[in-house]
């Protein structure tokens, strides 16, 4: 590759046309990464720190959609690796996983970092520990992650950076609440679960866990209309 910078009569020049095409090509590499998470994390995720923040500012806006696309890039980065060659020299996952510790301490304080460092651990113990392999071990690293995505962004989004009693059982509902739908990840991939070896519920029991789950997901629709007092007409 060629460099940034070339050297000639003590004077250093930047050829800032390869250099924004590098960047350019880097920054899409990595959105790459995370396309087919935003409908899914970033979006969902920073309109719950919106509405249990609440938000503050657009700073705080933009602050927090970079703190969850980073940590983001962190997971999905190391969901990549298939072998322990290829890990051996895919360095880009602790580079971004040492981006995100070092900077929520020194933006956002011990609080933050312990959040970085929960989605840190559950990462690895997805990858790296085989829990991905097992129906209840996926189902608990991926409701922590949903639940540390929600702390970490409702605090940087909101005008304090400790929650509220109403942010915390807007978190707390939120946790029981991807506990009892999670099983809703599963339905597409059946096949590729089948092929694996995972007795997930949709495969365990076809019909029974479709039912349910609509129920469920009814059962709740009615239950946070009633609770955040939204009217019938918003809980049905």
């Amino acid at each position: 590759m060629r460099p940034f910078f070339k050297f000639g009569d003590n004077l250093l020049s930047l050829k800032a046309p390869w250099a924004l095409s590098e960047l350019s090509w880097h920054l899409h590499t990595a959105l790459l990464f995370t396309w087919t998470d935003y409908k899914t994390i970033f979006i969902p995720i920073t309109a719950f720190a919106c509405a249990a923040g609440p938000l503050h500012s657009m700073h705080n806006l933009l602050q927090t959609e970079l703190w969850i696309w980073m940590h983001l890039l962190m997971c999905d980065v190391s969901n990549q690796a298939r072998s322990k060659e290829e890990d051996a020299i895919n360095l880009l996952r602790w580079v971004v996983a040492g981006i995100c510790v070092l900077w929520s301490t020194l933006y956002y304080g011990r609080d933050q970092v312990l959040t970085s460092l929960g989605l840190l651990l559950t990462t690895f113990m997805h990858d790296e520990a085989g829990l991905s392999k097992h129906v209840i071990g996926k189902n608990f690293c991926n409701i922590f992650d949903y639940v540390a995505f929600e702390i970490g962004a409702t605090k940087i989004i909101a005008a304090s950076r400790h929650l509220d009693s109403v942010s915390v059982h807007a978190v707390i509902i939120s946790g029981i609440l991807i506990s009892t739908t999670i099983q809703a990840q599963d339905f597409p991939d059946v096949e590729g679960d089948a092929a694996l070896g995972r007795v997930t519920f949709p495969i365990y029991a076809p019909e029974f866990s479709r039912i349910a789950t609509l129920a469920v997901m009814v059962a709740w629709s009615i239950f946070l209309g009633l609770y955040w007092s939204l009217g019938a007409i918003c809980s049905l």
